[in-house]
Parts: C-alpha cells; structure tokens; sequence
C-alpha cells in the first residue's frame, strides 16, 4: 500500500480491498500506509477492524489499536447528571439533518491537549460521502434552533463506529452519544467501536478490551445486514427510546412524590 509510481486506484463500495493481517501491526497499532480514502477502502478496513487516523501533512494511516475501546450499548452509563440533562429538555436530539455542519463542527472546535484536527479536507469529503450513499449517520442537539452539539460515525452490520463528537454548550455531546447508545441497543446493535481510550466515553461506560475479543465481536456484527439511507426515516420518534422513556418516567414520578427535592444531588 506504500505509494509508488502510479497513484493508487480509487475504489466504489464493492469493492473489498484485502488489507494486511491486523495481527501485523506494530506495537502502536498501525497496520499499513498509503492507499486512498474511497469507500471501498474504507468499508474494506472498517469491516476488518481497521480505521483511518493521520494529521495534517502526514501519511494516510490505518489502525487496528490492541486493546479496542468500545461501548457495547446495554452498558452505556446513565450518570445522574446525564438524566437530569435528559428529563431538563434543554436540547432537542435530531439524526441525519445536517451531517456537514457536524462533521465540520468537530473539525473546527478546539480540544483541550490538541493544536489541530486529524478531520482534515480528506476525511470530510470522504465521510460525506458515505453519509451520501446512506452509511455515515449523525447525530445533531440544539438549542433554539441552534447546533450546540452532536458526532458522526460509520454504520454496518449491527456495529456503530464513533468518529468524532463536538460539544459548544454544557454535555451537548454527552446527551447525543447516550441518546444515540440507547437507541442503538433497542434497535439490536451490539457494539460501539470508540477505537481508542478516553476519559470522556471511559465515564459513560466505554471499556478497553482485548483485540482478538473486540475481532470476533466485530465478525457477529458484521453478519446482520447494513442499515442504510437516511435514520431520519429508520429512527422515527428519535431520541425517543427505552432507556430515554424509563429515564422520563422515573423523573415524572420523582416529581410527584417529592416536587421541592432533586433527584440528582449526590455525585455524577
């Protein structure tokens, strides 16, 4: 996949490109370089536990990190925080309206440690593109009309694959992502892939896992058919889901027993 004489040829969707054998790459996690962002290329690695990650005037590089960090939907922790958020109605959670503005959203917001943005040129045109052919979702918050908040990522199988998430208003992206997580598991999801460790999914109940488990996982997902086209229609009544509607109730009932005391004192 290293660049040679000839550029490398742009792959359709149909196309499945065999990457190397994940269990090749380095101690970092990086398989190969080179290559293009094509759909086929990118269905191809997604598909094989690999993913796309580079800077700005860097090489195209593709990871497979051992260990995974995943979030596998049943387990997303609903903080007392996050309910609070839930039931306070401040956002109101949409998905597939406006996937250019979020993922331009979380190229250009500032991250606390990070001078600059992996989501360069390349990586917008190329996940627009799969949002185009039905395959790349996102999820919006706003408030009075306004973005304030949401992520985007990749669909196949019944595995949901977390590229990025943007938050200009206080746990913006928190309500979207576990909006997103419960739903996603009413719908028979069974995995999130957050690729690497954070604090910030760590708290709403992502975990590392072995590689060759997160594999397998993976190959289940995988023999469920894609979800295509637009989650707008797919998901009607978003972010309206079990877990959301137990989470309305238990605060409507709070309410009624105890209307002067909060049930969200105490720690997150």
């Amino acid at each position: 996949m290293r660049s040679g004489q000839r550029p490398f040829p742009w792959l359709e969707e149909s196309v499945d490109f065999p990457f190397p054998d994940v269990e090749t790459a380095s101690p970092e996690g990086v398989v190969c370089q080179g290559g293009n962002l094509s759909p086929g290329m990118l269905l191809s690695a997604y598909r094989r536990g690999i993913f796309p990650w580079y800077g700005p005037g860097e090489p195209l590089l593709w990871w497979s990190p051992d260990p995974r960090f995943v979030l596998f939907p049943d387990e997303a922790h609903i903080s007392a925080t996050s309910r609070k958020l839930i039931r306070h109605g401040r956002y109101s959670l949409a998905i597939d309206t406006d996937f250019p503005a979020v993922i331009q959203a979380c190229a250009s917001t500032p991250r606390p440690g990070q001078p600059g943005t992996w989501i360069v040129p390349d990586m917008i045109e190329a996940y627009t593109g799969l949002h185009e052919l039905g395959l790349a979702h996102s999820v919006e918050a706003r408030e009075d009309g306004v973005l304030v908040g949401g992520l985007y990522g990749v669909s196949l199988g019944k595995a949901f694959f977390g590229e990025s998430m943007f938050s200009l208003a206080d746990g913006a992206s928190r309500f979207s992502f576990l909006c997103l997580a419960m739903r996603l598991s009413d719908e028979g999801y069974s995995l999130i892939d957050s690729q690497v460790y954070t604090d910030y999914l760590a708290d709403m109940g992502a975990r590392e896992i072995p590689r060759g488990e997160y594999l397998r996982r993976l190959g289940d997902a995988m023999r469920s058919p894609d979800r295509r086209g637009s989650w707008t229609q797919a998901f009607p009544g978003f972010p309206r889901s079990a877990g959301y509607d137990r989470i309305l109730n238990t605060g409507a009932h709070a309410k009624a027993a105890s209307p002067d005391q909060s049930m969200d004192s105490g720690t997150r």
